[in-house]
């Protein structure tokens, strides 16, 4: 900085665009800063960062910055996928001037006569998958920066200026919603083409990628080799440098589902892609070259030569029979006929005395009447439909959730009641990962995946949050825990689509952490995966007083810290347990880490198809706690020692529990010792010793039957 030097003052209460800093007063070196000097790098305006941004003299010291350079407001306009019309700022301002907002301007197309004739033969080969091919080419073009107000608008739009001939392709496509492509005319050999890949062909595309073809796809070539990927990616070879002096511009119509297989096969994505996707105006070809001509000519020189057109373009329009009533039948706004047709003709729509409609070629999303309602009433504007309750009629019951959705809702308050964070994860897996939990069962595979790494359909929540926990775990959380309630999809019986709910939880990291009473931290474990699962179950009205705890979790857990929750010996109500060594390596998880799967649909529905509680009565008199040790078996259950001593009594036994598990001396070999603390609560009148003695026997004989002995 120097005296007389002017600049840009960032002022308190500013962001730095660059960096997101606030901006506030601050002392520097002791010394009260109410502002910041700013670079070009830090207003997004260059790259330059040695020196912060010196103006002219004469620049009008205290003039906001963004009006001295003649900026304007930017506007971030989300667009939905059926309106690849307003991929284009003209489709834009075109709404807002029917809506009241402005005049429309139209683009002011230039008269471009050619001063030779072209050079090259242009055709295209594959009428189905680009029906119409225009081209010209420019001889003597200088490619260097593009314009400052060329740059400062595609900057605006978050484009990045390359080349004069770069960002007039760009501009075109911004301003109009039309992709176009410039070749360096001296790297082709020979016809240029659209055709039909080959299968095996290859082309190095603009983003440093080699793709590997096949004969379903579009592509641009000559004699010799492949310079496109047709309407989504140009080729490297054939770009255009700073050494190009002759141009061959191309302006094409692509077959939008053709376009789409070809993107999602191939895995590229482009500004291209999307508008040719969702369908370009087939009507904006000679308008779209003349103009693409008149910038380049405009910005790099040139002459032009006669333009080419191979093939034909569609061109019938869709008419459409309209009543004006249609607006308040069925959009519920009343609009005079004559402000209808004004709406529809400033949307350039053609509109006949017989209200025939004629849809504009680049309106794809335009199929019948209703389509046209809808055009008048959001130009109309959405408000000026009144809120009206739908008439109920006598006797229909008012809406109510279903049952699911009702056992959802209470186990998602549960869960979350019991420290659990809920997640939503994809339906759609990586095949490794899902084939990881499929079991002998055949995965749904989709054949149009959003990406490769979401190809199969879930045969289990599990893969989603393991992978969840993992991105946890990767941003430093010491303790996930993780639930969520959906669907898992497997293949029914004739490859019939079977959707099954279930609520998959996982738990990681650590369970409490370290501390000064308690020392190291303590890791989670297959009794905390247990707990979860008979507590959720409980909530899900399943008979947890019931259920028998078995094997067979699944390879996908630990063998020895894993089981299933059980009604008999085939209804499987959850699985739970330590998630196997080998599959957290497949997740490039560490361990350990325990996890639920509990299936809703197995849960038997309670009788009467309420899910009510009894309310709660506080006893009148104290409970009596009993203990009792059994020897039994060493391969004896605990679970079902407590189910046999539960069951003895169910009038007075409220609860059993194992506070000890003990082997070794004073036990006889082949056996363990159970200690179990089994409480009783009296009903009207207080146990007599009599009465408990009764209750301890039958609890010695409940026992018995499952090869207990009470231990002297």
């Amino acid at each position: 900085a120097r005296a007389g030097l002017v600049g840009v003052l960032g002022v308190p209460g500013g962001v730095v665009r660059a960096n997101g800093m606030g901006l506030k007063v601050a002392a520097v070196r002791g010394v009260e800063s109410n502002g910041m000097m700013c670079s070009t790098r830090e207003l997004e305006l260059g790259d330059d960062h040695e020196g912060i941004i010196e103006l002219p003299a004469d620049a009008p010291v205290g003039t906001d910055f963004a009006a001295y350079r003649g900026a304007s407001p930017v506007f971030d306009v989300a667009i939905t996928p059926n309106r690849p019309d307003c991929m284009g700022v003209m489709g834009i301002a075109r709404d807002l001037a029917a809506a009241g907002l402005g005049t429309f301007k139209p683009a002011a197309v230039p008269q471009i006569a050619g001063g030779f004739a072209c050079p090259v033969e242009i055709r295209t080969d594959d009428a189905e998958g680009c029906p119409a091919f225009y081209g010209r080419v420019i001889r003597g073009v200088s490619n260097g920066p593009s314009p400052d107000w060329m740059q400062r608008r595609l900057v605006a739009a978050g484009q990045r200026p390359i080349s004069a001939l770069v960002d007039a392709t760009n501009y075109l496509s911004l301003a109009y919603g039309r992709p176009a492509h410039a070749y360096d005319l001296a790297k082709f050999s020979g016809a240029i083409v659209a055709r039909r890949a080959k299968d095996g062909e290859t082309v190095a595309a603009l983003n440093e990628k080699t793709y590997t073809l096949d004969e379903t796809m579009t592509v641009i070539a000559d004699d010799v080799q492949v310079h496109d990927i047709a309407g989504i990616m140009g080729g490297e070879d054939s770009g255009c440098t700073g050494a190009t002096t002759d141009v061959l511009l191309e302006i094409a119509y692509f077959d939008p589902e053709r376009i789409g297989v070809t993107g999602r096969k191939l895995g590229v994505t482009s500004d291209a892609r999307t508008r040719f996707e969702r369908g370009v105006d087939p009507a904006f070809l000679d308008d779209g070259l003349a103009l693409l001509t008149g910038l380049i000519v405009a910005t790099c020189g040139g002459e032009p030569s006669e333009a080419v057109r191979a093939g034909m373009p569609p061109q019938e329009p869709r008419r459409i029979a309209y009543d004006p009533a249609l607006a308040q039948t069925l959009g519920g706004v009343s609009v005079d006929p004559a402000e209808q047709k004004r709406i529809l003709e400033a949307l350039d729509f053609t509109v006949s005395s017989a209200w025939e409609v004629t849809a504009p070629l680049r309106r794809h999303d335009i199929e019948g009447a209703p389509d046209i309602v809808e055009e008048v009433v959001r130009i109309q504007g959405l408000d000026h439909i009144a809120s009206i309750p739908l008439p109920r009629v006598d006797g229909v019951a008012r809406p109510t959730a279903t049952a699911d959705q009702q056992l959802e809702r209470r186990l998602r308050r549960a869960a979350a009641a019991r420290g659990l964070n809920e997640a939503i994860t994809w339906s759609f897996l990586p095949m490794d990962e899902a084939g990881h939990f499929a079991s002998d069962t055949p995965l749904w595979v989709l054949e149009n995946p959003i990406s490769e790494d979401m190809k199969a359909m879930r045969p289990s929540l599990l893969p989603g949050l393991l992978m969840a926990a993992r991105r946890n775990a990767d941003r430093g959380a010491a303790s996930i825990r993780l639930f969520e309630i959906g669907r898992r999809y497997l293949r029914g019986s004739n490859c019939t689509s079977d959707e099954r709910l279930t609520l998959g939880l996982v738990l990681a990291g650590d369970r409490m952490a370290r501390g000064w009473a308690t020392g190291k931290a303590a890791g989670f474990d297959a009794f905390d995966a247990k707990a979860e699962a008979l507590a959720l179950l409980a909530e899900a009205g399943a008979p947890v007083d019931n259920l028998q705890v078995m094997s067979e979790a699944g390879d996908q857990f630990h063998p020895g810290q894993s089981g299933t929750l059980r009604l008999g010996p085939k209804t499987v109500l959850a699985r739970f347990g330590t998630i196997h060594p080998g599959t957290l390596a497949a997740f490039d998880l560490d361990g350990p880490v325990v996890a639920v799967e509990i299936f809703l649909d197995a849960i038997p529905a309670k009788k009467g198809g309420g899910f009510a509680r009894a309310p709660y009565t506080p006893p009148a008199l104290q409970a009596v706690t009993r203990d009792f040790a059994f020897l039994v078996p060493l391969d004896t259950p605990a679970g079902d020692l407590l189910r046999a001593v539960r069951g003895a009594d169910k009038a007075n036994i409220v609860d059993a529990r194992v506070f000890d598990d003990f082997r070794g001396q004073g036990v006889p070999e082949g056996r363990k010792s159970l200690a179990i603390e089994v409480t009783l609560q009296p009903g009207e009148k207080s146990f007599t010793d009599e009465d408990l003695k009764a209750i301890s026997d039958r609890i010695v004989a409940a026992a018995a039957k499952q090869g207990a002995e009470l231990r002297g």
